[in-house]
């Protein structure tokens, strides 16, 4: 306190304060991390080639490269999961290929038809890089989510090699979740969960082992994070641990329609990996709840699909500066002196930052009749052989990946 008060006042207010306390304890609001402080967030300026979808960081450490992989096109690498490399701590960013340059043959079987692989996430445990992603049938939760596993991400490298573990979770017409969108993250003591979901209930969440990174038991999947009422728009968790809480990052409303896509991205926090997670006020992020983190603002539309590397957030929005293609954007998380985060990330350009350059794969109008694989690339919303793809998902969107 700055201000000097009587020891008797003194004693009332730390008794108010305790009771305070136990309250918030009581409805999940744990007090921040002792070692708090205050950091501000920075966003980082990106240029070069930034068209990504769900994007899975990689952040180089001591001048080492980074790393993006996201979700595949179907016209490139038979629709496996793409990477882009950074050799300037992710400011400048190239394409680099595809994880496979052809689908492993159980996926195509597991979900007949299947165009491309989606929202990928990156681990790395030990020696070994674990990447987790996902597949779909647009309008359906008959779903896989596979692991491949590699020593290193250099594909330069004589030991560069993805090698297909197989399924790890999977989902059907019969279930009530949907095994999309796989998420990270290990406990304190050192147990690794698998978050996962959107839309049917949720995000749901299962225990797995190392070294195999597969499924621990075959326990029903935990419930993390429901809106409670339909069509339970949230999907694309990330968890981000940080000075002994963990934070559950989702994305809620509609990705994948361009300039009116709607996602935007909320946080809980917990003591532990497998919740329960609760926003500032609070709320149970099983009851609707959730601490706004980024929403449209100006020329970048829908932010989502967030991922979370050595300090640094990345995730993908509209540009509404370029036809609403789906962009890469980067920041250095930021703390409050509460524990939780400093929503500086929203702005575009941070500190010194310069223009970022245009797409080079992205920016044509629609008028082009882009083919279906650019549509689903894209996400644009207009009347051409598009529309064909939004028919597919039941007139709602020409989606990427689907939701319901």
């Amino acid at each position: 306190m700055m201000f000097r008060r009587r020891s008797k006042v003194r004693n009332v207010l730390l008794a108010a304060a305790a009771a305070v306390a136990v309250a918030g304890a009581a409805l999940g609001m744990s007090a921040a991390p002792s070692s708090a402080h205050a950091v501000a967030a920075q966003r980082v300026a990106v240029q070069g080639d930034l068209v990504v979808h769900d994007p899975a960081l990689v952040a180089g450490r001591n001048g080492a490269p980074w790393y993006v992989y996201f979700t595949g096109d179907g016209a490139i690498g038979d629709g496996n999961i793409r990477i882009k490399r950074s050799t300037d701590d992710g400011r400048t960013w190239h394409d680099i290929g595809t994880v496979w340059d052809t689908k492993p043959a159980w996926v195509k079987a597991a979900v007949p038809n299947v165009d491309n692989l989606w929202a990928p996430e990156i681990y790395r445990h030990g020696n070994t890089y674990y990447l987790y992603y996902a597949a779909s049938s647009f309008g359906s939760n008959n779903s896989v989510i596979g692991l491949a596993t590699n020593t290193t991400l250099d594909p330069s490298s004589a030991d560069y090699k993805w090698v297909d573990r197989g399924p790890v979770e999977t989902s059907s017409t019969s279930d009530d979740f949907n095994a999309i969108d796989p998420a990270i993250v290990q406990d304190h003591d050192g147990t690794p969960y698998l978050a996962f979901g959107s839309f049917w209930s949720g995000i749901r969440m299962v225990k797995l082992s190392w070294p195999t990174g597969t499924r621990a038991d075959q326990a029903v999947p935990l419930r993390i994070a429901d809106r409670q009422s339909p069509p339970n728009a949230v999907e694309g968790a990330a968890i981000v641990p940080h000075e002994g809480k963990f934070y559950l990052i989702v994305s809620r409303d509609f990705c994948c329609r361009g300039v009116n896509s709607t996602y935007n991205m909320v946080v809980g926090r917990a003591d532990s990996a497998a919740g329960p997670y609760y926003d500032k006020n609070g709320v149970s992020m099983l009851a609707d709840g959730g601490t706004p983190l980024l929403a449209s603002k100006g020329s970048e539309i829908g932010p989502g699909g967030a991922s979370y590397s050595h300090g640094y957030l990345a995730w993908h929005f509209y540009d509404a500066d370029h036809n609403g293609v789906p962009t890469l954007a980067l920041a250095k998380l930021g703390w409050g002196a509460d524990g939780w985060h400093d929503d500086r990330l929203r702005s575009r350009q941070g500190p010194g930052s310069a223009r970022r350059r245009a797409p080079r794969d992205g920016g044509r109008s629609c008028s082009r009749e882009r083919p279906l694989h650019a549509a689903r690339l894209h996400g644009i919303s207009c009347r051409t052989k598009v529309g064909r793809c939004l028919r597919t998902a039941a007139g709602l969107r020409c989606g990427i990946r689907s939701g319901w």
